[in-house]
């Protein structure tokens, strides 16, 4: 494995019940790889340095992580491992069937539990959430977490029970900023997360002039720039791809800054597009 001591990762701390979970603030993402290519995929994000690997039910690739993480000589303690519930188990005793099956797959208990859409038309988030809070207070997960929810999801779950969770995995990039859910996040103690980070498979952020001139001025690709934007605004980022080299070049965003200019710079590109859907109205 690759010796990541000169090329640090940040961490950002996890609220988790009376204690804390230190998370990578960069990983890797598995979205849209194959189930037959996540495996070799995974074990190049690993040999690169990441130590924080992202799935989900949904992608239908939880068994290939699993045989990448068992075959690379690291232990449970050394990868921060997450995995996200499906809307078609949300509710309490279907979500804790659904770990089940989610830690069956992956061959190991898991770091944190996202439940990955409120899907508010079946509005059975707060019991998924609940589900969350016992497998935690079991100790068989380390943070119960969401992914795709508002700031009035939030509320309610922290209306209802008590709490609000720690993270909050949304879409987010320069052309969709999210700054009034990142305030609420800040208000309440709640990691932001950052699906899409580079603004989705077309590359129009990429090719964006603002971004490709700052690369120029820091000597670095616009996906490095872009990673390191996030980083620099405090976001957990978890870009995905399936070439070792791009692999590499999105883990190397720790030994350069963008200063206030460039961060300046950025921030006027917010345009308040979706690349995905809505929250509000996604029930899939």
């Amino acid at each position: 494995m690759t010796d990541t001591t000169t090329s640090p990762v940040p961490t950002v701390s996890l609220r988790a019940g009376a204690a804390s979970v230190d998370m990578p603030q960069l990983g890797f993402g598995v979205f849209q790889v194959p189930q037959d290519e996540t495996e070799a995929v995974v074990r190049a994000a690993l040999e690169a340095g990441y130590r924080s690997i992202d799935t989900a039910a949904a992608y239908g690739n939880e068994e290939g992580v699993g045989r990448a993480l068992a075959a690379s000589g690291l232990t449970q303690q050394e990868v921060f491992l997450t995995t996200k519930l499906w809307n078609s188990d949300q509710g309490y005793d279907e979500a804790l069937q659904a770990y089940e099956t989610s830690v069956r797959k992956l061959g190991r208990e898991v770091d944190l539990y996202l439940i990955h859409w409120p899907t508010p038309a079946k509005d059975r988030y707060v019991d998924s959430f609940r589900a969350l809070l016992k497998l935690r207070e079991d100790g068989r997960l380390r943070v119960p977490g969401v992914s795709n929810f508002t700031p009035e999801h939030l509320q309610r779950v922290n209306d209802e029970l008590g709490e609000f969770p720690a993270i909050n995995q949304v879409e987010l990039h320069p052309y969709f900023q999210q700054a009034q859910l990142r305030e609420f996040h800040r208000a309440h103690d709640i990691h932001t997360e950052a699906w899409s980070p580079l603004g989705g498979q077309g590359g129009e952020v990429l090719q964006d002039p603002v971004i490709a001139q700052i690369a120029e001025k820091v000597g670095r690709t616009p996906a490095q720039v872009v990673l390191r934007w996030h980083l620099q605004l405090g976001n957990v980022v978890i870009p995905k791809s399936a070439t070792p080299e791009r692999i590499a070049q999105n883990f190397d965003v720790t030994a350069f800054s963008l200063d206030d200019e460039d961060l300046a710079a950025i921030a006027g590109l917010d345009r308040g597009t979706r690349v995905g859907p809505d929250p509000d109205e996604f029930n899939g």
